[in-house]
């Protein structure tokens, strides 16, 4: 690395700024750790700090997990912030499956490239092979299992998807020159024990935490979801491995301090643990770089003072079926409407769940329940309220999304899978564009035939918001959520 980079990685790492956190992890020959740039250990020496652009390079080149800073709590980079979709998107997938086994090729295949092209790539992108980031992945997650958590080692190996204890013992001594029982010795833990867990996922500041807990706790379907001040709460449905359906809950907090959200989950999830991380932090919207939207985004408060608050995220979702049919339901009523109906196909189609927490008692139907309703959808769904159109509809979501028509997770093409979105009867633009907010994560999406949008952005005409939203390419998802709070807090009226 050339001596002028280095100096702008080391001056970054002596800033503790927060807007690089994530953004490299700083090697030290000195002591063999790796940190992350805000690590508040004693700064090394110039001379004895390397850097690399993942935690997977950092291990790769013999460097060990700091203790104090915690690279596995780093937060990600968000999809549109990447050069390269395709390597950024196999990264994303090979953390939410490192515990199901997934294989290279099955990868390659879902992202429609060869298993070459995708090493390739990948290795250029991220100077590591696929196999050795997903080994990475499983290491870390296990060591924040074994600093968050009593789970036993053994629950810890598989939940992180080791196939073996042996083979988890070996790499684990191997990239970190200790045993798991070690670490847990010198972190001071008490003895192992199962039940619910709780775990850290990281996130760049600000964070509006708030508004994110008052768009949710507006929307939120009873029986399902449950939202108090400072918490959020739902149920959840998973495959494993195996095809096995699993059934759980959720608790997330905020740690501002720290910069994490804290994570309770039930012990029945324990084993699908990457995956429903991944579909929290989806949900959450963690992904988020506020700086790199800043000056983007910045320019809405010419529009009018107080549209764009910085660190408002876009709340997207656990279960893409799910949002799909709330968007549905939500179209030409109220958002109160919309959510009783949402609770009333809960509470007659969904699964009933005991949890420990009083409120949720359901899991919404999934794509697989409605298609195998009998009789004509219609009547199934129209006692309950939901006009024969929209009912139609719902079924149609449910088999293109059994059928594997519509792809929320792996999707490349945002744009594509609206287009097929629209196909489907009774699906237009604002619900197409929607689901590709919340369901799919598409940073860019703009409904600029939305009511509160067009009221927000008077006395602008439609072909002048479309144009004006062109200056907050590629981030107008943000730019939608901030104008929907500032409509909903009044601020139109200002």
């Amino acid at each position: 690395m050339e001596e002028q980079k280095k100096n702008i990685y080391y001056d970054a790492f002596r800033s503790k700024d927060q807007r690089f956190d994530g953004q490299f992890f700083v090697g030290i020959t000195s002591t063999g750790i790796y940190c992350r740039p805000i690590c508040s250990a004693r700064l090394p020496r110039k001379e004895n700090c390397h850097y690399f652009k993942t935690a997977a390079a950092a291990e790769q080149a013999g460097f060990r997990p700091c203790l104090l800073c915690r690279p596995e709590l780093a937060p990600e980079k968000s999809i549109a912030a990447t050069a390269n979709t395709i390597a950024s998107r196999a990264a994303r997938l090979l953390k939410e499956n490192c515990g199901s086994g997934l294989r290279l090729t099955e990868l390659a295949n879902r992202l429609g490239c060869t298993n070459r092209h995708l090493r390739r790539i990948f290795a250029e992108e991220y100077y590591v092979t696929p196999v050795k980031y997903m080994q990475t992945c499983r290491l870390l997650l296990a060591k924040n299992l074994l600093t968050d958590t009593q789970l036993s080692i053994t629950e810890i190996a598989m939940a992180a998807g080791f196939g073996s204890l042996r083979r988890f013992n070996e790499l684990f001594q191997k990239h970190y020159r200790m045993a798991p029982a070690m670490l847990r010795k010198e972190l001071k833990q008490g003895k192992t024990k199962g039940g619910d867990i709780t775990v850290g996922i990281g996130y760049r500041p600000p964070y509006d935490w708030h508004r994110m807990l008052a768009f949710l706790a507006l929307r939120a379907i009873p029986g399902v979801e449950l939202v108090q001040p400072d918490r959020y709460m739902r149920t959840i449905r998973l495959l494993d491995r195996n095809n096995a359906h699993l059934t759980g809950w959720i608790m997330v907090r905020n740690y501002a301090e720290k910069n994490v959200l804290k994570v309770t989950i039930s012990e029945s999830l324990v084993t699908v643990l990457p995956q429903l991380l991944a579909r929290i932090k989806r949900l959450f919207d963690v992904y988020c770089d506020p700086e790199s939207m800043y000056d983007r985004l910045s320019s809405m408060n010419t529009v009018k003072p107080g549209l764009y608050v910085k660190g408002m995220r876009v709340p997207g979702c656990t279960d893409p079926f799910e949002m799909a049919v709330r968007a549905v339901l939500g179209q030409q009523i109220t958002i109160k409407a919309a959510r009783t109906l949402a609770g009333r196909m809960a509470v007659s189609l969904g699964t009933p769940i005991v949890t420990d927490i009083n409120g949720l008692v359901y899991v919404f139907p999934s794509a697989e329940k409605i298609m195998a309703l009998q009789g004509p959808i219609e009547d199934r769904l129209g006692p309950l309220g939901i006009i024969a159109s929209r009912a139609r509809t719902i079924r149609a979501l449910a088999q293109a999304f059994c059928e594997g028509e519509i792809d929320c997770i792996t999707c490349l093409d945002p744009e594509k899978e609206m287009k097929k979105l629209m196909e489907l009867p009774g699906i237009g633009a604002w619900t197409a564009g929607y689901i590709a907010m919340r369901a799919i994560g598409w940073t860019d999406a703009f409904l600029e035939t939305d009511y509160g949008i067009k009221q927000a952005m008077q006395p602008m005409t439609s072909r002048e918001i479309l144009q004006k939203a062109e200056d907050w390419h590629p981030w107008r998802s943000y730019a939608v959520m901030n104008i929907w709070n500032y409509v909903s807090e009044g601020g139109n009226k200002k």
